[in-house]
C-alpha cells in the first residue's frame, strides 16, 4: 500500500471515530519495578506493542540508552506479516516495536516503565484510541525467561499498587519472533508531524516522555533511516 492510502484511510478512521485533540493517552507516572535484571555488557532486545505502532517508535526513538526502534509484526507468521493482512485481525500479529537498547545505560526495567508510562494504555483490551482490533493489543514478547519473569513481576506490582482505574490487560507472548514493517512505516512520527492522527495521539506522548522522564529524555530521535544510511 502506497503512503498516499494509508494517510486518507488513517484519516477516514479519525473521522469516524470522532478522535479528538483530549483522545490522546495522559502520561502517568508510575513506581519503577522492584524486580529488574542486572546490567549486562551486549546490547537488548525488548519486542512491545501497545496500538499503532507508529506512536511506540516515536516514543523509544527518544529514549537516552535506546540504540535502534523498529515498528513490525509480532505474534504470527512470516507469511502474514505484511500491513494489508495484519489490519485484518486475523494473523495474529500484533503491531510491535523492537527496542533494542544498552543495557549499561538502560534497563529491561525502565523500558517497561517508559512503556506502561507514556507509551500506551495498558487498561485497554485489543484496542488503543481510535484503533481497535487484536492487531492493537497490548503486548510483550519477551526474549527470554529473565525478561517474561520481570514483565509479570511488574504488572502484578502495577496492578496491586492500584495504580490505574482498571486492571492491566497486557499480555506476556514467549517464542514469538518480530518481523520489521514496510519502509513506510519506519521514522512515520519524525517525517509526518503534521499528520492528524501523529498530532492527536502520538506527539503528545513525546511530550509525556519528556516531562515524566527528563532523565532519559534525548531530543533528537535515532531513525530507522539513518542506520540504514550508514550500513
Amino acid at each position: 500500500m502506497k503512503i498516499a492510502s494509508i494517510l486518507i484511510a488513517g484519516a477516514a478512521v479519525l473521522v469516524l471515530a470522532g478522535a479528538t485533540p483530549g483522545a490522546a493517552q495522559e502520561g502517568i507516572a508510575i513506581p519503577a519495578p522492584t524486580t529488574d535484571e542486572s546490567s549486562a555488557a551486549a546490547p537488548e532486545v525488548a519486542v512491545l506493542a501497545g496500538g499503532c505502532f507508529w506512536g511506540v517508535q516515536g516514543v523509544f526513538q527518544h529514549v537516552e540508552g535506546v540504540e535502534s526502534a523498529v515498528s513490525g509484526y509480532a505474534g504470527g507468521s512470516k507469511s502474514t506479516a505484511q500491513y494489508e493482512m495484519v489490519g485484518t485481525g486475523s494473523t495474529g500479529h500484533a503491531e510491535a516495536v523492537k527496542v533494542t537498547f544498552d543495557p549499561a545505560r538502560i534497563s529491561y526495567g525502565r523500558i517497561l516503565q517508559i512503556y506502561f508510562s507514556v507509551a500506551h494504555d495498558p487498561t485497554q483490551l485489543n484496542r488503543q484510541g481510535p484503533d481497535h482490533g487484536t492487531q492493537y493489543r497490548s503486548a510483550i514478547f519477551p526474549a527470554n525467561e529473565e525478561q517474561a519473569r520481570i514483565a509479570k513481576a511488574y504488572i502484578e506490582q502495577l496492578n496491586q499498587a492500584r495504580v490505574y482505574d482498571a486492571a492491566i490487560v497486557t499480555r506476556i507472548e514467549p517464542g514469538k519472533a518480530f518481523f520489521p514493517a514496510e519502509a513506510y512505516h519506519q521514522d512515520f512520527l519524525t517525517t509526518h508531524p503534521t499528520y492528524p492522527y501523529i498530532v492527536i495521539n502520538d506527539l503528545p506522548k513525546i511530550e509525556h516522555l519528556k516531562r515524566l522522564f527528563p532523565d532519559r529524555y534525548r531530543n533528537e530521535p535515532i531513525l530507522v533511516s539513518q542506520s540504514r544510511a550508514s550500513n
